[in-house]
């Protein structure tokens, strides 16, 4: 294989984005530092290209700078855009906006007999190659939630393309929201996180809410609270802290890119026995919410609340699993390494470019 050195290099950002896709699949949590590297490496391979344009003596030159303002001025913008909406968790915004600076135009790579990437874009901005390619992709997410769905039997409409049903106990590792409230289904459900957030505070588990359920509801059984944590998968509220800190994770799926709590020296969870609990709020909900340093993932009282009566009063219950993006977002950028951009192939094929 030939390839410039900066193209070269670039190819750092597979493992990289691989390894994040494992992690984004595992715990929906990807640490911010992850993209540090790969950040500065790009902006030093920009400056490498752009010293061998700069003198705008040829077409080429002007079209290098017009591809790298399209992904640092669009492509980039539009990740930060789509995760203050909603769309996009941290990590899946973050990558982007790496990919985007690292890799603005199409890379080279020369084989014997053969050229990588197969086919290039009129555009030639990678990074909205790979942002098209994960787009592609992540829309076969709710055609595989709706074949799961109708094997198992559950054809409500549109809820078999938006959401799964399961058991109650699996909500202690599973990742996204809750798909219903007291009043129906809703996209706008209980975070699975602050779920998990909610009862470590408590010192609790999904049993103990279900066995005792008017007892959790009952603001004077609050007594002694423990540290929260993010709400990851694994980590419990006896356990230690991870090193990494909620305020350096990012969550898919969501607006809140974790919850910053305080521990005790040792990293271990701190026991508070003064916790102020108003005589009406049931739950304790109000409490919880005041006693993190943060929103837990756009949690309200009345939104915990509900969510709580949906765990304590059904066995099975719907979610939102949410898709881990990251995962899409490595096999587009796997498939703009070697194919190109999807949409532009299949039309090409289609005869229509």
């Amino acid at each position: 294989m030939f390839a410039s050195v900066p193209d070269l290099l670039r190819l750092a950002v597979l493992p990289v984005l691989g390894w994040a896709a494992w992690r984004d699949v595992e715990t929906r949590r990807v640490p911010s530092r992850t993209w540090y590297p790969l950040v500065a490496l790009g902006v030093l391979l920009l400056v490498w290209d752009a010293l061998g344009h700069v003198s705008m003596a040829t077409s080429a030159d002007v079209l290098f700078f017009v591809r790298v303002a399209i992904s640092l001025f669009l492509v980039a913008p539009i990740a930060y855009i789509f995760w203050l909406l909603g769309g996009f968790g941290g990590a899946d915004a973050k990558a982007l906006i790496t990919i985007a600076i690292l890799l603005p135009t199409f890379p080279t790579y020369y084989f014997a007999g053969f050229t990588l990437p197969s086919t290039v874009t009129t555009l030639g901005v990678f990074s909205m190659t790979v942002l098209t390619n994960t787009v592609v992709l992540a829309a076969v997410y709710p055609l595989a939630i709706a074949g799961r769905n109708l094997l198992d039997g559950d054809v409500r409409f549109p809820v078999v393309f938006l959401g799964r049903r399961i058991d109650v106990s699996a909500l202690s590792t599973a990742h996204g929201r809750l798909f219903e409230t007291p009043d129906g289904f809703s996209r706008n459900g209980l975070d699975i996180d602050a779920l998990r957030m909610y009862l470590r505070w408590r010192g609790a588990n999904l049993d103990d809410l279900r066995a005792d359920p008017d007892g959790f509801r009952d603001p004077e059984s609050i007594g002694a609270t423990y540290e929260p944590t993010d709400g990851a998968v694994g980590v419990e509220s006896d356990s230690p802290v991870p090193e990494t800190g909620a305020a350096d994770i990012d969550t898919d799926g969501g607006t809140d890119e974790g919850t910053a709590l305080a521990s005790d020296t040792d990293g271990r969870a701190a026991a508070a026995s003064d916790t102020d609990v108003g005589a009406d709020d049931q739950w304790g909900a109000e409490a919880f919410l005041d006693s993190i340093d943060g929103t837990a993932y756009g949690t309200t009282p009345a939104k915990l609340r509900g969510g709580l009566e949906i765990v304590a009063d059904q066995n099975d219950v719907w979610i939102s699993p949410g898709i881990p993006f990251i995962v899409p977002m490595f096999v587009g950028t796997l498939l703009a390494f070697t194919y190109g951009d999807v949409v532009f192939g299949v039309l090409g094929a289609l005869g229509v470019l």
